[in-house]
C-alpha cells in the first residue's frame, strides 16, 4: 500500500480550474491548522479589499 504523500494524482483540469487551486500556496503536507490560517487570512485579505 502506498503512502497518501507518495501519490502524485495525474492532473486533468487546469490549475485554474481546480477546485483546490486556492490552496496552492500550502506546503505539501500542511495539516488542518495551518490549512485553517491559511484560509482565515485569504478571507481577511478578500474582507480588506472591498
Amino acid at each position: 500500500m502506498t503512502d497518501s504523500a507518495e501519490c502524485s494524482p495525474k492532473t486533468t483540469e487546469r490549475d485554474d480550474e481546480r477546485d483546490d487551486a486556492h490552496l496552492e500556496d500550502l506546503e505539501e503536507g500542511a495539516g488542518c491548522t495551518e490549512i485553517w490560517e491559511h484560509l482565515a487570512e485569504k478571507r481577511e485579505e478578500r474582507d480588506a479589499t472591498r
